[in-house]
């Protein structure tokens, strides 16, 4: 029965992401209401506030959701054999670009950002920060794998490299959001020729 009553919560609670998911996206964030979201997902509003403190979480919550399911994706492209630097980094952070739009628009983007920033100290910016920090580690994870196969210079810093690498997306990526004329082609095309020279330089001159 416990494992029953697990299913069903976490049933719920899907059903309550993807349906703020698709009023935040039709209604916009500001008109979409908690009622609105439960009606939606076919559950009480208490149910929604059971969960959710209030909709900036119902926000952040779809975000998360988003990394995890790049996080997850990501983790098997990390565990394939590679051949070439630039072309791994650059297939790695493509999928993040491209699974960025499938649970939010830009308008929830700005949003979610917006919210951490607003109180840096509260919840939803520490979780917002701890899901960034996920995706830095991954893409240091994936030049350290890169380094152990021979691809990437012995002895450089990869944790300290990867980092730049993430920094550098997410702040393109907070560009993309703000631009909404920005197509996702143009900014996987800039942020891969801004990549290009550095990752160049720690490619192994054996590799």
């Amino acid at each position: 029965m416990t494992g029953l009553r697990e299913q069903q919560k976490a049933d719920r609670h899907r059903r309550i992401l993807d349906a703020a998911s698709a009023l935040f996206r039709n209604l916009g964030y500001e008109a979409a209401r908690m009622e609105d979201i439960a009606e939606l997902a076919r559950v009480s509003p208490g149910t929604v506030y059971n969960y959710f403190g209030y909709k900036g979480d119902v926000l952040v919550a779809i975000v998360a959701m988003e990394v995890e399911e790049i996080l997850g994706d990501g983790a098997l492209m990390i565990d394939r054999p590679h051949h070439n630097v630039e072309e791994a980094v650059s297939s790695l952070i493509a999928h993040y670009y491209d699974h960025s739009l499938v649970y939010l628009n830009k308008e929830m983007w700005r949003m979610a950002m917006a919210l951490s920033i607003r109180d840096p100290n509260g919840p939803v910016s520490l979780r917002y920060t701890a899901l960034d920090q996920q995706l830095a580690d991954q893409i240091c994870q994936l030049l350290k794998r890169l380094q152990i196969a021979g691809l990437v210079t012995a002895g450089l810093d990869t944790v300290a490299i990867g980092q730049m690498i993430f920094n550098n997306l997410n702040m393109m990526f907070m560009e993309f959001v703000k631009d909404e004329r920005m197509p996702l082609s143009l900014l996987k095309t800039r942020v891969t020729q801004q990549n290009a020279p550095l990752l160049r330089l720690i490619c192994s001159k054996v590799a």
